[in-house]
């Protein structure tokens, strides 16, 4: 059957220089980056950790892939989209130190936002690699149950990541709202395999609202309860 994988990719020395997804905004002709000021200007990085949204999607995509089909191809494609999350909280991480002394409050916060995100992303995807290593080396076949709960965590976890990927896109905040809704959807399903990748979702859903807002969800002081 037709199975979605994730793009075809290469190992990749700067994240900046790949071409992006069609959804992205355009890179400069044959596939070179933006002029940038010093060691990584602002649009470069914010683009960069926009594309990490879309990988990490595609890794959630590929789970259910493999928990279906036990797919070696969705096997392989967790594991690129693993290795290119690395490599992209690396680029974000050595380059927005230079960049963020050259940028006004607002901008700095976006790109403080920037790296928060492509953190999330990198352990939502070594979870999922993590969870993959442990399909692929099963040897007795799972109950049907526990693989009808795996994939539907899964479907909801790629939702959520659309919706954070699309927030971020528009700065529209209803995004935020209806991830941090939806990690209760994850809980229900089970506290077991997948929840820390719903609250790692759930990190990037607070930091769109703290980038539109301006003020965190984090350190909201918390309702007392009546007496």
């Amino acid at each position: 059957m037709p199975r979605k994988v994730a793009t075809s990719r290469t190992a990749i020395e700067e994240p900046g220089a790949v071409e992006t997804a069609a959804a992205m905004p355009a890179q400069n002709p044959e596939g070179k980056r933006p002029a940038r000021k010093g060691s990584g200007s602002l649009d470069d990085l914010a683009r960069t950790a926009l594309k990490a949204f879309l990988i990490a999607r595609d890794a959630a995509f590929n789970m259910r892939d493999l928990l279906t089909h036990s797919s070696r191809m969705a096997f392989l494609a967790i594991k690129d989209c693993e290795k290119e999350l690395d490599v992209i909280e690396r680029y974000i991480d050595e380059r927005l130190p230079a960049a963020i002394t050259r940028v006004n409050e607002a901008r700095a916060r976006q790109l403080l936002t920037s790296l928060k995100c492509t953190t999330d992303l990198e352990r939502i995807g070594d979870l999922m690699m993590s969870v993959a290593m442990r399909v692929q080396s099963r040897t007795a076949k799972m109950a049907a149950s526990d693989v009808r709960q795996l994939v539907e965590m899964s479907a909801i976890l790629r939702e959520m990541l659309d919706l954070v990927y699309r927030g971020f896109v528009d700065l529209d905040l209803e995004c935020a709202r209806k991830v941090l809704q939806m990690d209760k959807e994850i809980d229900r399903v089970c506290h077991g395999l997948f929840q820390k990748h719903g609250d790692h979702t759930t990190n990037l859903a607070e930091d769109l609202y703290s980038l539109i807002e301006g003020r965190s969800l984090r350190h909201a002081p918390k309702k007392r309860a009546a007496t």
